[in-house]
């Protein structure tokens, strides 16, 4: 197994899945039934790297052996195992570039409209267009868990969960502010205009996770959810906005059925931004008793999307772009996100 080390890891991951096998045999483990599940889950995916791992390992050695008796008859089959083996090892090589501990989770993403009005409204709504799309190409399960309507078209914020594998590690690429140059539809001189929106994007880790959050740090607001437009406006207060003082964090939540869910929605997304907080503080931490550059947080603008006078979509982290704006738009986002992901292991190095 020494023959994929470094960044893969597998000694690591083999010693990993003895000490959670080992966790499993004690007598008490199933008390605590959602933690045990977790590891369950965690050691399930262990084994299937690691088999993985080994396998390859397995047919690089038997290539070896092959290549060693000089058989000329085989060198052509050999050739085309190598590309085999090759293209494998490039897929879990990138596989390795979701190192983050909660790369693995599911993602709650949050978009906000900048100044700018109905511009900068119909821009956050064209943005979750494009995540919804994306995330749907995937096979991930979103869900709209809250939205604020503009005043005449588009949206001022959204809320939204989405969930499959390695959803946060893909979509914390999308973090930032993403500016839009275009010809505007709501202009009647067809002037051009420039717009801005936040993208923020937190591990949805909450229930596995504890966070203290007194009631003296809470203000809990209930209001009637209504649909766009201020239509369908329910006739009980079912809607939450919960206010957190220390953080001045808020969090509202009117898309689940009843009050009720709403304020577990809300709870549970408000623990999520604090564990986030304190672990992007802690990691901004390290990084100046390191010496390393720190991220200036969510005030960088990450991306422009440029559809006149030209069309270009560019990464200005990564200097990745594409011509093809209306695919980027439509949720081509792959190549983006695995360039911000090279980028960001090329720069720890």
């Amino acid at each position: 197994m020494t023959i994929f080390g470094g960044v893969f890891d597998v000694a690591v991951k083999i010693e990993k899945l003895a000490e959670l096998e080992k966790t499993t045999l004690e007598p008490d483990f199933w008390d605590d039934s959602p933690k045990a599940q977790g590891i369950m889950q965690e050691m399930t995916r262990l084994r299937e790297e690691v088999a993985i791992w080994q396998n390859l390992s397995t047919q690089l050695a038997d290539m070896q052996e092959l290549a060693q008796l000089g058989d000329e008859e085989m060198y052509e089959e050999m050739a085309h195992e190598v590309d085999v083996l090759t293209s494998a090892v490039e897929k879990m090589e990138f596989r390795a570039l979701f190192s983050g501990k909660y790369d693995n989770e599911p993602a709650i993403l949050a978009i906000h409209a900048g100044a700018g009005g109905t511009e900068a409204q119909d821009w956050a709504q064209m943005l979750q267009r494009m995540i919804v799309r994306w995330s749907e190409s995937r096979g991930y399960k979103v869900e709209i868990i809250d939205e604020s309507p503009g005043d005449e078209a588009g949206l001022k914020s959204t809320l939204m969960s989405i969930d499959g594998d390695y959803a946060y590690g893909w979509l914390k690429s999308e973090r930032g502010v993403h500016r839009l140059v275009r010809i505007s539809p709501y202009d009647a001189s067809s002037r051009r205009h420039t717009s801005f929106a936040k993208i923020e994007v937190w591990p949805d880790v909450a229930e596995d996770i504890e966070i203290n959050v007194e009631d003296k740090d809470l203000r809990i607001d209930r209001f009637r959810a209504s649909g766009a437009g201020g239509q369908h406006v329910q006739k009980n207060e079912t809607a939450v906005r919960i206010t957190h003082f220390p953080s001045g964090i808020v969090v509202t939540c009117q898309n689940q059925r009843s009050l009720t869910q709403n304020l577990e929605m809300a709870m549970k997304i408000l623990k999520s931004q604090l564990f986030d907080l304190e672990r992007r503080k802690q990691e901004a931490e390290r990084a100046v008793l390191k010496g390393e550059d720190v991220d200036a947080g969510w005030g960088n603008q990450i991306r422009s999307y440029v559809l006149h006078p030209y069309k270009m979509v560019k990464d200005h982290r990564t200097e990745f772009e594409m011509g093809n704006t209306q695919a980027v738009l439509d949720g081509k986002l792959d190549g983006f996100m695995e360039a911000f992901l090279r980028h960001r292991v090329g720069n720890s190095n």
